[in-house]
């Protein structure tokens, strides 16, 4: 009796202490994520915006406009949009779009978003990134970019809307709310990659994203434009 109620006591105490870890952590979480953006931004050689809200990817363009990065990625852009449509949604940015924006397709999540802006690092040679995407979305990013590309200086920018209020966390059922999900995917990630040496051809990977995290369509055959012109090309030899 004596060593079953030593062993409950050590169980209750761990359980005590993992709980107590756990909530000290998320505290630690919440009160570092950014309630303002950044006033001054430091030029890097690239800049990466992980989709997920307009407001990221025009503030994005905004960014690569003040020639805080020589180019950009949009990553995880969903296959029906393409430049023409980013266009009217930013007219003033037109020919940066044309001319030094590149579009993702094929990133599902936030490790396929690094997946995808490590092969467009190694393919321009660029050492150096900004980060865009949301404050709350920061830290699991840069998680994931910190893992797949060890050595490259990353730059966090995030994005603040008035759409989830931070600054409350602690009383504020909106931000609780996305706040704890996004703590728990946070500590996935960490978990994962101290065990993992790749995300690419990691398994945990497709068992916590539920899926793939890069599709296996070929990125040359996916966007609007390469569907209009398969299109065009059926229809022709189809006549």
């Amino acid at each position: 009796m004596k060593i079953r109620r030593a062993v409950a006591l050590a169980v209750l105490a761990l359980s005590l202490a993992c709980g107590l870890a756990l909530a000290l952590g998320y505290v630690r979480f919440a009160s570092a994520i950014a309630n303002r953006e950044p006033v001054a931004v430091p030029r890097t050689d690239a800049i990466v915006v992980v989709t997920g809200g307009s407001q990221r990817v025009g503030d994005a363009i905004g960014l690569l406009g003040a020639e805080r990065g020589a180019r950009l990625l949009i990553s995880g852009v969903n296959e029906k949009t393409g430049r023409e449509e980013l266009a009217k949604l930013n007219p003033s940015a037109r020919d940066l779009l044309s001319c030094c924006v590149d579009l993702d397709y094929r990133a599902r999540n936030t490790i396929g978003n690094a997946i995808e802006a490590r092969r467009w690092v190694r393919n321009h040679g660029f050492r150096s990134l900004l980060v865009v995407t949301s404050n709350y979305h920061m830290p699991r990013t840069i998680a994931e970019f910190s893992h797949a590309m060890p050595g490259l200086r990353l730059v966090p920018h995030p994005v603040v809307t008035d759409q989830i209020d931070t600054t409350g966390w602690w009383h504020r059922w909106s931000a609780i709310r996305v706040l704890l999900p996004e703590y728990a995917k946070y500590l996935a990630a960490r978990l994962r990659s101290a065990v993992e040496t790749d995300p690419e051809t990691s398994r945990l990977s497709v068992i916590i994203g539920g899926r793939k995290p890069v599709s296996s369509k070929p990125a040359e055959l996916m966007g609007p434009e390469q569907e209009r012109r398969s299109q065009l090309k059926n229809g022709h030899h189809d006549g």
